[in-house]
């Protein structure tokens, strides 16, 4: 069996666990969050998640990792062979997401070119949609490979690859390394400019001002502790992976405070910088915040274009927002792809250098569906399916046999005998309870929707065919590949004591 890598300093790998964490989504759908869900209010269910569940959560993925040394499929097997297949499922969501996340890089690699120039014109909606994406009408109708989007996607591929075949120590932590900070000060040099332009002030107002009637909402805080399982990379394989190239000695219950307090604060920051612009946009157009808010896809690609060519320097806003869109956006590339990557070469016992060749070339060729004229409506109809159940089902189902099934005292006297900072029944009883409540109430909320309704007014045959047989098949994969022994089978088993019911 090959000799595990280890991280090569502790701030290299909280570097790369908060790379991991800090994606697009703290750019583009943190800030809207705040502002449909009560704006400042909102912050309140939003921390109380964050140290309920978030927190508590990062804590037993980092201890489980550090403790197996494993990625997921191996961490589960070395507890029982039976829950090997739970981690193949992580494994499974994670590829997924890599093969659709990566052409959504590739869109920013584009328009980080285009910002040069303001290359998409005065009418950045119909750009997008047209020329850009060439839109078909239908997911089942994928049409022809845009050849701009390809090439972008095959380059951010290839530095995917460079990056995970090089190795934990020279390639994943040497990236983030350069990329954590260079995010950062991007977006503060980006704030630095915007809270300068008239209407920024206006743009604030409407993100904070507080509405705590909001916060008798049961909806608010389910999204508050949404936000917080999707931003945090918990509960599919990425934390475990990464948590165990740590040492033995390792603190990790700091860490994994250090990880969540980051990216949260990342998230506030991140609003700052969209809705001060938000703000400047409405004083120009002479509308309400509310008429240019949004996010996604839409506020990235639309919204803040307009917004740019509004800008007394479109060039140095333009180049900023997209490069720190490709730069948040490789750096979770990178944790994904690891996940996969460290699953085979625990399993086949290969080297890392063949374990990401065939990995990111498989990737790359399921992409090309993608950039493709109907992609985008794949990639939504994907997405949904990938975050509302794939993610879930795996975090629900790894809470409850972590926190019920194996013992969950002996994993916390594990994380406390090198942690500075102690956990204890708090601990446990937030993850037997508050995490696999709200995943749980999640979870039935999402199904009740999408059974009532097709998500997004699709045909039955797409949701069938790009959504719920999406989750057929990670089942039936999970299954098929937690049947095939592991090359060093030593691993199995050797931990049946930490399995309370066998």
């Amino acid at each position: 069996m090959q000799k595990r890598e280890t991280w090569g300093s502790r701030t290299g790998f909280i570097m790369a666990a908060v790379g991991s964490a800090i994606g697009l989504g703290n750019i583009w759908r943190f800030p809207y969050m705040v502002y449909e869900n009560g704006g400042g209010a909102f912050l309140i269910p939003y921390f109380v998640a964050m140290l309920a569940a978030g927190i508590p959560f990062m804590i037993l993925e980092f201890g489980l990792g550090q403790k197996f040394k494993g990625s997921a499929p191996k961490t589960f097997a070395s507890i029982s062979k039976r829950w090997e297949w739970l981690g193949w499922w992580q494994v499974m969501v994670a590829f997924i997401i890599t093969t659709y996340y990566v052409v959504v890089i590739a869109w920013a690699i584009n328009y980080l070119v285009l910002s040069f120039t303001q290359g998409w014109g005065d009418a950045p909606k119909d750009f997008f949609f047209g020329q850009f994406l060439g839109l078909t009408d239908s997911p089942m109708n994928l049409g022809s490979v845009q050849s701009s989007i390809f090439s972008a996607t095959a380059a951010a591929w290839f530095f995917t690859f460079i990056a995970v075949f090089t190795g934990v120590k020279s390639g994943i932590e040497r990236v983030s390394k350069i990329f954590m900070p260079l995010l950062f000060i991007l977006v503060f040099i980006f704030i630095g400019r915007g809270l300068m332009l008239p209407g920024a002030t206006e743009g604030l107002n409407w993100l904070f001002k507080p509405d705590f009637s909001a916060i008798m909402n049961g909806k608010v805080w389910a999204d508050a502790f949404g936000q917080i399982f999707f931003s945090l990379s918990i509960g599919f394989g990425i934390m475990l992976a990464y948590s165990s190239y740590l040492p033995k000695d390792s603190d990790i219950n700091n860490n994994a405070c250090m990880t969540v307090f980051i990216n949260c604060g990342f998230s506030i920051i991140s609003g700052i910088m969209i809705f001060s612009v938000l703000g400047y946009m409405a004083q120009q157009q002479g509308v309400p915040v509310s008429e240019v808010a949004g996010s996604g896809v839409g506020l990235a690609f639309i919204t803040l274009p307009t917004a740019i060519n509004l800008m007394p320097a479109p060039v140095f806003f333009g180049v900023l927002f997209f490069l720190a869109l490709v730069v948040a956006g490789l750096s979770s590339m990178i944790s994904l792809c690891e996940v996969t990557v460290s699953a085979l070469i625990d399993k086949l016992n290969i080297t890392r250098k063949v374990a990401a060749s065939i990995i990111c070339a498989l990737g790359f060729m399921v992409s090309i569906a993608f950039t493709t004229g109907g992609g985008l409506l794949l990639l939504d109809i994907v997405d949904h399916f990938v975050n509302n159940f794939g993610i879930l089902i795996g975090g629900f189902i790894e809470i409850i046999f972590v926190a019920w099934l194996c013992d969950i005292e002996d994993l916390r006297e594990h994380v406390n005998k090198t942690s500075e900072i102690k956990v204890g029944s708090m601990w446990t009883n937030s993850l037997r309870f508050i995490v696999p409540t709200m995943l749980g109430i999640m979870l039935v909320m999402n199904f009740v929707g999408d059974i009532s309704e097709n998500y997004g007014g699709y045909s039955n045959a797409a949701i069938m065919a790009f959504g719920w047989s999406l989750l057929v098949v990670f089942l039936a994969t999970a299954l098929l590949l937690s049947r095939k022994e592991y090359a060093f089978a030593g691993i199995l088993g050797k931990n049946k004591s930490f399995l309370k019911r066998r």
